[in-house]
């Protein structure tokens, strides 16, 4: 099929990100004065010891410059290992920034270099020639495909980012193919997919985002679990592609009652084919890059982590993808990440490690658990959780910053609740990645918003919905799957 080429073009959406950035801080500001006028007039912090409230309150402190954003989040991360210092929580350089240490980061670090690399040697190409190919059928194929699409695509291609990037061009040519009206039906629905919808799926298995791995690795720290590549996929596919297959469908009917009648018709006669994109040619190397990127899957699944470490394989493969015959890989790809996210991640491994290490996330599980009734059965019990989870996910803007806070606290709640350690971590999992309410809950979310293809209303109202129905299948699964 020909389909006329189209620069990528976003157009400028009237709230930016910084708009959503300030309603969100002065929501943040007005919730953390009230908590520390009713702390104050309280004797919550009584039970912490005084080196307990100063990591209290220097978590808060965190929190707040994370999200609220004065100082960029690279000299915040600075901010918060030096505090540890002078106020005393750790006794040494070394323990204030043993978050560093993670393998966490650095599975997150190499596997953005090799999404990276897949798509600097046309992966995209790769996946353009399938869209395409279901596109032959008309757009209802597109409209059921694209979504079952994303559902494994985390698999071969480990970034919600890249994805939307690959994708929306090509949602965008179609749509003009097809004759569609700018914000027609088709594109709504496929930028809810490659937006909200995207951002979940990436959960299916530990290595489709950064925020998964981090998971994997704090249920490692925490000695609850050794989770193998397959028994990850096993454990979140099913409760996900269930939740998310149910949301295709709703999201379809929702914007279909919603979108003008106009806007669902084609507006134009559908494009004569001028230029084919099967006529692109792909490099013979992308099968080789493809083919070294499977084995590093294989031995994902048929190697034990405890003796051959997950971080081995990629690292690697970065290796490979950098010799002189393959390319991919150079200096400038490696200055051009995102360092500042690292320091990000390692700071709130470090904070997350002393809140743990000094008891102060017990203690505050001890006082939180006052929200649940000693004689409420497990049910009830795990669904408190799920709301004070999702409650505190709201107030970050930063999914990754949200896990490393809270899970170290919700973990603390297993023993004292009765419920699996495990079935808690995933729980926390699938509803801070669900968390789409606002643009500004994820890259991809944002991304899509920005295109000004979403209105503010259908963002609201079906990230709303997409977060609170995870939110249920997270409840679910940690009741009667997990």
């Amino acid at each position: 099929m020909k389909i006329p080429m189209k620069p990528q073009v976003y157009k400028k959406e009237p709230i930016p990100y910084a708009k959503w950035k300030l309603i969100v801080n002065r929501g943040l500001l007005s919730s953390c004065l009230l908590g520390i006028v009713l702390l104050s007039q309280s004797t919550f912090l009584d039970s912490f010891s005084s080196e307990q409230q100063l990591t209290l309150g220097l978590l808060v402190f965190a929190i707040y410059l994370w999200t609220l954003g004065p100082l960029p989040s690279g000299a915040v991360s600075m901010l918060v290992l030096s505090s540890m210092l002078i106020l005393g929580l750790t006794d040494t350089v070394e323990e204030a920034v043993a978050g560093f240490l993670s393998p966490a980061l650095y599975f997150i670090f190499v596997l953005s270099l090799i999404s990276q690399a897949l798509t600097r040697v046309g992966i995209d190409k790769v996946i353009a020639r399938m869209i395409m190919k279901m596109s032959k059928g008309g757009a209802h194929i597109i409209i059921i495909g694209l979504p079952l699409f994303m559902l494994v695509l985390p698999i071969v291609l480990p970034s919600a980012v890249a994805r939307f990037k690959i994708l929306f061009p090509l949602v965008e040519r179609l749509n003009e193919y097809y004759g569609y009206s700018e914000k027609s039906l088709f594109k709504k629905y496929c930028a809810y997919i490659l937006g909200i919808f995207n951002q979940t799926a990436t959960m299916i298995i530990f290595t489709g985002g950064g925020l998964a791995v981090l998971a994997w690795q704090l249920i490692r720290d925490y000695h609850i679990a050794e989770i193998s590549w397959i028994e990850w996929l096993l454990k979140m596919a099913p409760p996900i592609w269930i939740g998310l297959i149910i949301l295709m469908v709703l999201a379809w009917q929702f914007f279909k009652k919603t979108t003008p009648v106009v806007d669902q018709k084609k507006t134009a006669t559908q494009k004569k084919e001028s230029q084919s994109i099967q006529s692109e040619s792909i490099p013979a190397k992308l099968w080789v890059v493809i083919g070294t990127f499977i084995c590093m899957i294989f031995v994902w699944i048929f190697t034990n982590p405890q003796h051959v470490p997950l971080v081995l394989p990629p690292m690697l493969l970065v290796v490979i993808y950098s010799l002189p015959s393959f390319g991919l890989i150079d200096n400038q790809l490696i200055r051009n990440y995102d360092w500042e996210n690292f320091l990000l991640l390692g700071s709130s491994f470090s904070l997350a490690l002393l809140i743990d290490n000094n008891g102060t996330a017990e203690v505050l599980a001890g006082q939180l658990i006052m929200f649940i009734p000693t004689e409420a059965g497990e049910a009830i019990k795990v669904v408190i959780i799920a709301l004070l989870v999702y409650i505190i996910r709201f107030l970050f803007t930063v999914p990754s910053s949200a896990l490393v806070v809270i899970f170290p606290i919700i973990i603390s709640y297993a023993e004292l609740i009765g419920v699996q350690s495990i079935a808690l971590a995933l729980l926390v999992l699938l509803i801070i990645g669900g968390m789409t309410v606002i643009p500004i809950h994820s890259p991809t979310t944002f991304y899509a918003f920005e295109t000004g293809v979403l209105s503010k209303k259908e963002q609201y109202v079906m990230g709303t919905f997409s977060s609170f129905l995870m939110m249920i299948v997270a409840v679910i699964a940690a009741l009667y799957y997990w």
